[in-house]
């Protein structure tokens, strides 16, 4: 009679594969549009039906967490893991509204690498997430952690030679203004993934 009443895990695991796919097609977005300037608007409104569409996930999630009792991870865990995820999408959406409300006319070379250096991140966070279910994978996933951590560096190395030469090179200073967001935000998504790989290690750590 008890165990009947005993409240189930839930799909925690399912949850954080639909939201890691929203994350990458979220991204892919931002390369799509930074691909093609000349279909901001849509790309824009792309980007924030994946991001509303996210936000229903980590709701769920966050739901799910209160109700349940027994958890297949630590409950910090979850919820750090589903937010931070969630960030990414956030800063995303943010990029996206960013370039339209700027009105910004070009795309730079480095604002498109640093886009695809989010996407790359994106696929290594939804790999490594797709592989938590199984603690036998916890070689794979710390090997996965390595890689955004490297895409992470790597995005740093863009942002600071993108810096430097907007501000050697670029002499609008309002257009500086509005490339110097852009490439932020962009870099903070990078940031983020680092944070999930973070989270990940440490899943492994208590759980291996």
């Amino acid at each position: 009679m008890f165990g009947r009443l005993m409240p189930t895990e839930g799909k925690f695991f399912e949850l954080f594969n639909q939201h890691a796919d929203l994350c990458v097609k979220g991204a892919r977005e931002m390369v799509a549009l930074m691909t093609n300037f000349d279909d901001l608007e849509n790309r824009v409104h792309a980007i924030e039906g994946i991001e509303k569409q996210a936000d229903k996930v980590t709701h769920n999630t966050l739901e799910m967490l209160h109700k349940t009792f027994i958890t297949p991870l630590d409950r910090d865990d979850i919820h750090q893991l589903i937010t931070r995820m969630d960030d990414i999408l956030d800063l995303l959406e943010d990029a996206a509204q960013t370039i339209s409300l700027y009105d910004i006319k070009a795309i730079t070379p480095e604002a498109k690498r640093l886009a695809e250096l989010c996407l790359a991140c994106t696929e290594k966070v939804k790999a490594g997430v797709s592989l938590l279910h199984n603690m036998d994978n916890s070689r794979e996933i710390l090997a996965i952690c390595e890689e955004i951590d490297r895409l992470e560096s790597d995005a740093d190395h863009v942002m600071r030679a993108a810096m430097s030469k907007l501000f050697r090179d670029e002499p609008d200073v309002r257009n500086l203004i509005k490339l110097k967001a852009i490439y932020e935000i962009l870099e903070t998504v990078t940031d983020r993934c680092e944070d999930v790989a973070n989270i990940l290690e440490g899943i492994i750590v208590e759980n291996a």
